[in-house]
Formats: structure tokens, sequence, C-alpha cells
């Protein structure tokens, strides 16, 4: 027994050296791949790439690779695949590798010229196009790419010295040249950016970064200016989610933390500035959208907006003198503002202002011809304003249209104590008779929630004219309060209990 352990022991030194040699000898031999099995690889590749499967055929490439790493073919065709999922930068080193393999194989060199090009590598292309016209002298594809070389060298120098000399106009006609030419070069199209910044045209600036986003690894400069142009379009949705993909890069990127914060904040405050609309929670919108001018002063299309929501909710709250001056400081922005003509034309309506009202929506139905709630608006204020050319019941009480039923009932008492038939101490009772209908037709429709919604609208719901198909021969008070019982004379003597 203590032979046998001795003899182990003998064996541990070189454990690790025969653990090794196994290993490898395991690799050959699993790893290994006929010139029969490439090629099967290989021509699956080839049949998945022409169905557009282009994830299936590059596993066999990388298997045929594996099983053959001397095959020219094998990367060449991997770099076809790399190239049509646009990954032009894992297809370099296999073009390179087909070249060392096979200097002779024009096809992938004009394919790495090619390349080079669209990266604006110019000079790499340029030798690769030579090289190619040296073998083929005939052929056309690399001439024709080769011409636009030295033009777009002298197009870029240009633009250059245009943007010195601060002439930013010509500078993008130029660069849009190159970036058509080198669609896959990051510094052009960064360049470009910078030079719609300069001329104002921010989302166009937009589009070119989030390029150079994809096409360069770990941005996170790039990732901050596009955040900071959508901020200062408004846009704090899309703002926020740039701003994130700069955290997710680097957390500790102090400025992107801050613009971070700084989005998030403003756009908790709008979104509570919806929600407190949608429950009708009117003066703590205003509230709310007024915190929101104070923590963004200097982005006009924020101020523009909170402005828009604090003239929404003083109009829909009804604050009528609050709604007037907050839609018309809005519209001293932009005179074609929708909601800001509604809202105005709403306080107009309970200021009781019906031709006002009328022009606002007049103005916002010329603004946009096609919007049902200007339309309906329309229609409701011309027909307030022929309304008010007849019987107004918020004018017979005294009271504003925004009244509360307890400030029509106190009203109601009030006037109807002091023109009541029986107590009225003037001379002209036929008068008195008449304002005391008129008093008690008033309380009977500003009571009734239907009635009132229906007289808000524009119609008069004891309208004489209204009531013939029922057969009511214009007594307004057929549906309702008969002050005269069922005479209507003058010699009845009336009874009134006030509670």
């Amino acid at each position: 027994m203590a032979w046998k352990l001795q003899h182990l022991r003998s064996w541990i030194p070189i454990l690790p050296c025969l653990l090794v040699l196994l290993d490898i000898h395991c690799h050959s031999v699993l790893g290994a791949a006929s010139p029969q099995e490439v090629e099967q690889h290989l021509e699956m590749g080839k049949k998945l790439l022409a169905a557009g499967q282009l994830a299936d055929a590059l596993s066999h490439y990388h298997a045929a690779i594996e099983g053959d790493p001397t095959n020219y073919m094998s990367y060449f065709r991997r770099a076809t695949v790399y190239l049509a999922t646009g990954k032009s930068k894992a297809a370099l080193p296999d073009l390179a590798k087909v070249i060392e393999l096979k200097p002779d194989f024009t096809a992938a060199r004009l394919q790495r010229g090619n390349v080079f090009l669209k990266q604006g590598k110019l000079d790499e292309a340029h030798i690769d196009y030579e090289a190619v016209l040296r073998a083929q002298p005939n052929n056309e594809e690399a001439r024709a790419q080769l011409s636009l070389i030295e033009p777009l060298i002298r197009d870029i120098q240009e633009a250059r010295n245009l943007i010195t000399a601060s002439n930013f106009g010509p500078a993008v006609e130029l660069l849009s040249k190159a970036v058509e030419a080198c669609p896959w070069d990051s510094s052009l199209r960064e360049m470009r950016a910078e030079t719609y910044e300069k001329l104002g045209e921010g989302m166009k600036a937009v589009s070119d970064y989030k390029v150079v986003a994809k096409l360069t690894n770990d941005n996170t400069e790039v990732y901050l200016k596009t955040s900071r142009l959508y901020y200062l379009y408004g846009e704090e949705d899309n703002s926020l989610e740039q701003i994130r993909e700069c955290l997710k890069l680097d957390p500790d990127h102090k400025a992107c933390a801050e613009h971070y914060k700084k989005v998030k904040k403003l756009k908790g405050i709008f979104d509570m500035v919806r929600s407190l609309i949608d429950q009708q929670r009117y003066d703590d919108c205003v509230s709310k959208a007024q915190q929101a001018l104070q923590t963004e002063s200097a982005v006009h299309s924020f101020v523009y907006r909170a402005k828009s929501h604090v003239c929404t909710c003083y109009s829909k709250g009804k604050k009528i003198n609050e709604a007037i001056d907050a839609c018309n400081e809005v519209l001293s922005m932009n005179e074609n503002d929708i909601e800001a003509l509604i809202g105005r034309a709403e306080a107009h309506i309970n200021n009781e202002r019906f031709e006002e009202a009328v022009n606002d929506y007049r103005k916002a139905h010329q603004a946009d011809q096609n919007n049902q709630e200007v339309q309906q608006g329309l229609n409701k204020a011309e027909k307030l304003l022929k309304q008010s050319q007849k019987r107004n019941y918020y004018k017979i009480l005294g009271v504003r249209r925004t009244a509360t039923k307890a400030e029509i009932t106190k009203a109601y008492r009030r006037l109807a104590v002091k023109w009541h038939p029986d107590k009225y101490s003037g001379e002209d009772k036929k008068r008195a008779e008449k304002m005391f209908i008129d008093i008690a037709a008033a309380k009977e429709v500003l009571s009734d929630p239907e009635k009132r919604a229906k007289f808000d609208a524009g119609e008069d719901p004891l309208d004489p004219e209204a009531q013939q198909h029922q057969h009511q021969h214009g007594n307004p008070f057929a549906q309702g309060f008969n002050p005269f019982g069922g005479g209507g004379g003058g010699g009845h003597t009336f009874k009134f209990h006030f509670n």
C-alpha cells in the first residue's frame, strides 16, 4: 500500500503538463473540420444570406472560419454579412484578412476601399482604389470612387474655412455633400450638427447627433448635447431619454447628472399639471403651472407652455379677469394659439361679453377650421350673443354666469320681495308683475342644472318658440313654478313663504 502511494506521488509534479497536453489533443480533435464540412458551412451561409437570414448565415461563416482559418472566402462572406447588418467596423478586419491571405483578390480590396470612403478615411480609400486599378485598369467602380476623393477633401476643407468665417449656410451645403459620400464618418456629422446649431436648426442637429451616437462608442457628450437640444425645444420626454443614455455609459458624469435632475423635475411638474386638469382641480393646476415658470424661466418652449396652462386653468376655473390677463399674455407670444383663444373666449362668455367671445372663436376657427372644439364653441358663442339680445336670466337676477346655486337663490329671494305685486309700492303694477315673472323664470332655469346647462349653451329652455311643439302656448312656467297659480291675472293674492 505504501509503495502505491509513493508511486502516485511521483506523478503529481508532471500532472499539470499532462492536463495541458490532453486539452490540446481534445481541442485538435473536436475543433478540426474537414474541407467538406467547411464547404457545407459556406454553402449554407450563402443560401441564408440570399434569403435575408443574416444572423443564421453569420453563424455558419463563424463555423467555417473556425474549421479552416486559412480560407479567404469564409472571411470575405462574413464581411459581406457584417456590412449588410451595418457593422462596418467588424467587416474591416475580415477584409484585411482576405487581402492578407489572397493579395490579388481585388473584390475584397475594392470593398474595403468603399468602407473606408463611407467612414471618411479618404487616404486609406485612395490607396485601395489605386491598388485595384493597378491590378484591373478597366475597373469602372474603382475609377469612379477614386474620382470622388480629391473633391471631397477640398469641400471638407472649404467647409471648415466657412465655419471659421461664421458663414454657416454654405458650410452646411458642402458638409451635406460630404456626408452623402461618407455617411459613416461621425466627425463630419458632428461638424454638420454643430453648424446646424449655429443656424438655429436644432432638430436637424439632433438628427445628426443621434447618428453620431450610433457610430461611436461611449460618446457621453453627444447624448448630453442631444438631450439639451430636445430640452430647448420643450421635448422633455426625449430629453430625458437621451440623458439617461449618457448616465448608462457613465453614472458619475457630473453634467449629465445635473441635467437629468433638472429635466426630471420639470417633467414631473408638467405631468402633474395635466393630471390636475383631468381632475378639474383648476386652482391647483394654476399653482403647479406657476411652479413650472419658477423652475424654468429661460427656455421659451417651457415658459410658453406653462403660461398656456395658466390661461387654460384660470378659464376652466371661471376666474374671469385672471383668465383674460393670462390668455392675453399667451396670445402676445402667439396670436393664433388655439387653446389661448378658446380660454379667453370662455372667459368672455363667463363675463357676458359675447361679441368678444365670438370674435375669439372666429379667429381660432380661421387658424384651424377642422377643430371640433372650436366649431362647437363658436356655435355656442353665436347662440349666446343672439340670446343676450333677448332675455338674460343672469342679468335679471343680477348675478354672474359663474354664480353658485346659493348665490342664485339669495338673489332671487331679494328681488322677489322687491317686485312682489302685492308688496310693490310703485304705481306701475304691470311692470312689477312682468319683473316678478322674469325673476321667477330666472330662478327656475338657473336652479335646475339641466336647464341652466341648456341656457349656458345658448338655448333658452323657456323660450315660447321652443315649447310650441309641447303645446304650451308660450307659458314660461308650464314646466315649472308659476307665481300666479292657475290664472296669471293681476287680481290674485300672492303668498310666498321664504325659509
